[in-house]
């Protein structure tokens, strides 16, 4: 007996079988290819700096280049998908090709970190050796110069010729295309923040207003070696200006001169040169700040020293050839440790 073959399945449902495995194939192959796309590109790491009118588009090229996404088309799709592609913003964003591309995104849609340029101020700078240093950070030192000179921008600072004494010293960060005026608005600024009523309090119980505790500070500031001096030498002007008596500091004959403290020649009659400075031509304080003083010289007037172990004023002080300061209440004492230490 023949046994009849069995027919298999028709033409039309072969197509379809096959169309439909090419068809799943396919589906795997894309989603394959979308989950490569979302992987972590492999790059090294980046600081990307958008700038005014910089687009997403360009942003994302950018980035592709760099090896930080695997495709720039897919991080503005991804971007727009999650809602957050008009959320750049100017600024720096650290990235790395070692983020995936939904880190990466998110990354640009959080805040951006604002590029700044630090510079230190260093305690009893002159107002004259500032504008060198913002030039060495990139800055115009003209202009800072032109800006240190407008008193207006200081109320404490008076008819003086420029803002000596009144930009406090300390280490900022400015944005690179701030300009001279922002920058030292910010830096008296900074030194108003010491004139708390509480402060201003003190320095006036002390007979001084705020800007004769400046001077004052600025002169402690320049004299002493190190910040636990600080308040043995306010002592010593302070009780100089009670008794009173000639405060006799170095550092002020030297800035009426214009000159440094070891430019000073005494045997040239520098000291016997009068100067609205010259603390030893001129009785009580100088005419103004000889320097910026910081927040140690400024408290250290407020909290002076002025009395020796035994009750005296001090009224006299030197630093020995072993850098240690000795305080004495009479010129004869003072001339003795002069004669043991110097």
């Amino acid at each position: 007996m023949t046994r009849l073959k069995r027919a298999g399945p028709p033409l039309w449902l072969r197509l379809v079988l096959g169309l439909l495995t090419l068809l799943l194939l396919g589906a795997g192959g894309a989603a394959l290819y979308v989950r490569s796309l979302l992987a972590p590109a492999g790059g090294g790491a980046y600081t990307l700096e958008v700038q005014p009118g910089d687009t997403l588009a360009g942003v994302a090229a950018r980035l592709q280049e760099r090896g930080i996404v695997k495709n720039a088309d897919a991080l503005r799709l991804y971007m727009r998908r999650e809602g957050t592609a008009g959320r750049l913003k100017e600024g720096l964003y650290d990235l790395s090709g070692r983020m995936t591309l939904a880190q990466v995104a998110d990354k640009l849609a959080g805040p951006a970190r604002i590029p700044t340029v630090t510079v230190t101020i260093p305690e009893g700078r002159r107002v004259k050796d500032l504008p060198a240093i913002f030039q060495k950070a990139g800055f115009d030192g003209a202009a800072l110069r032109a800006a240190l000179n407008d008193v207006g921008l200081s109320r404490h600072a008076g008819k003086a010729r420029n803002l000596e004494g009144f930009v406090f010293p300390a280490t900022y960060e400015f944005r690179p295309e701030d300009s001279a005026r922002t920058i030292v608005q910010t830096m008296v600024a900074r030194m108003e923040q010491e004139f708390t009523p509480a402060n201003v309090a003190r320095a006036k119980a002390l007979g001084l207003s705020v800007r004769d505790w400046v001077v004052l500070a600025s002169m402690v500031q320049a004299e002493a070696a190190g910040d636990g001096e600080m308040p043995i030498i306010a002592g010593v002007f302070l009780n100089r200006l009670k008794v009173p008596m000639a405060l006799g500091s170095d550092p002020t004959v030297a800035y009426g001169l214009g000159k440094d403290l070891p430019e000073l020649d005494r045997p040239a009659g520098d000291f016997k040169r009068d100067t609205p400075y010259n603390t030893y031509t001129r009785a009580g304080l100088p005419a103004g700040p000889i320097n910026n003083p910081g927040q140690a010289a400024l408290l250290a007037v407020l909290n002076p020293q002025r009395t020796l172990k035994d009750g005296r004023e001090a009224l006299y002080f030197l630093h020995g050839r072993d850098r240690k300061i000795y305080v004495n209440h009479s010129f004869a004492e003072h001339n003795r440790d002069i004669a043991r230490y110097r």
